[in-house]
């Protein structure tokens, strides 16, 4: 059946300009692409339009690779879920936590179970994000994890390694599983990944996602081949003009000031990242050649979360959603959602967007780098239009 894209054209041709400097947008079903459409600018000032090879700065879909590397560590038996984070990273050994008292005092006690992979893995491990300090924090997790961040902030970029070192002896804000806490649950799993491999996380993205898949507009570092197609990144004022801003993360992409085994952050297109998703959705084959098992990536998208995690994950945003190994999943179309039950996926910070179905086996994946992102607004449309064609 031939699809007509005219109205993500005409999105897009909206949006661009007007909410946002430039997007794009990638679909693809099988190992083919549909549609690969881009309006709006990579660089204001020079009249730079985006096209299918800008790269885009990605924040947390980086860790979807993660997610998808360690499903390839499960497979080939390296550690099991259910076991202790301790047995690996042996800082983690003993973890403690903060309880409010009735009088409003806190104390520090032991947990009482071990944290375990699956709780680091699904956001249930109790600690928060904290990439730089945060002022006067009145949470007591939060000002600790501060105080640790800004020491090693002290003396440069700090490994990914020494961040989860670092961390390890916070107290945790409630008994790891209870609850569902977006944060740094996706260093700790970094962290695995590099342990159980002797590797940089960066690395293990090469050797087995951006080279067996072919993406040449997907990097971990800014550098002379690539900086030309990576976007502007924008701060959009409140009269809704943009203005040229250096990303958090920018002083992060650059490898002569930063270590190989620093958390590392993507920057690819969105075809490209349609084409990891893309394998995911085909049950983890690629062109033929298989990455993950079928059961692997369903297990990976399968929601982990009960009634009380719930509550903690939905917000307007995430109406509908569920949450599983570092991807989201679709439980009910009530909230608006006209995709497949089971869609699975995530989103980036800066505007990033990446979803695929798994019964009509096709990948969405959409980009722009804008602060605010507007995510609500921008994804909701492109999810809507795009599903309206490709069911």
């Amino acid at each position: 059946m031939k699809r007509d894209f005219s109205k993500l054209d005409a999105l897009l041709e909206q949006f661009a300009g007007n909410s946002v400097p430039g997007c794009t947008c990638t679909i693809m079903q099988g190992d083919k692409v549909l549609y690969e459409g881009a309006a709006g600018y990579a660089d204001i000032a020079s009249g730079k339009k985006v096209n299918g090879h800008s790269m885009f700065r990605q924040a947390s879909t980086t860790k979807l690779f993660t997610y998808a590397i360690l499903g390839m560590l499960y497979e080939e038996g390296r550690f099991l879920f259910s076991e202790p984070v301790g047995k690996y990273l042996p800082e983690w050994s003993e973890t403690r936590k903060f309880v409010v008292r009735p009088n409003g005092e806190v104390d520090v006690v032991p947990t009482e179970r071990p944290l375990t992979i699956q709780n680091a893995v699904a956001m249930m491990c109790g600690l928060p994000y904290c990439m730089a300090p945060v002022p006067h924090a009145d949470n007591p997790t939060l000002a600790a994890m501060s105080e640790r961040i800004a020491a090693l902030l002290e003396k440069g970029v700090p490994t990914l390694r020494d961040e989860v070192r670092a961390m390890a002896d916070v107290p945790v804000m409630f008994e790891p599983g209870s609850h569902w806490l977006y944060g740094f649950g996706s260093e700790i799993t970094g962290a695995l990944v590099e342990t159980l491999t002797g590797k940089p996380l960066r690395e293990n993205f090469r050797e087995r996602v951006i080279e067996p898949l072919g993406l040449e507009d997907t990097d971990t570092f800014f550098t002379p081949e690539n900086r030309a197609r990576v976007v502007t990144s924008y701060a959009k004022t409140p009269e809704g003009t943009f203005v040229a801003a250096p990303d958090f993360y920018d002083a992060t992409m650059d490898p002569s000031q930063t270590p190989v085994g620093a958390r590392p952050n993507l920057v690819t297109s969105s075809t490209d990242f349609a084409t990891f998703m893309q394998m995911l959705a085909n049950g983890g084959v690629y062109k033929g050649k298989k990455l993950l098992g079928a059961g692997t990536v369903a297990m990976l998208h399968t929601n982990q979360l009960g009634e009380v995690q719930l509550r903690d994950f939905t917000n307007d945003y995430l109406a509908g959603y569920g949450y599983g190994y570092g991807f989201r999943t679709l439980l009910t179309q009530e909230f608006g959602h006209n995709g497949h039950l089971g869609c699975f996926g995530w989103t980036g910070g800066s505007g990033i967007w990446v979803e695929a179905d798994p019964v009509d086996k096709f990948s969405i994946a959409y980009m722009h780098n804008m602060m605010p992102n507007e995510e609500l607004y921008h994804h909701h449309r492109i999810r809507a239009t795009a599903y309206g064609i490709m069911l």
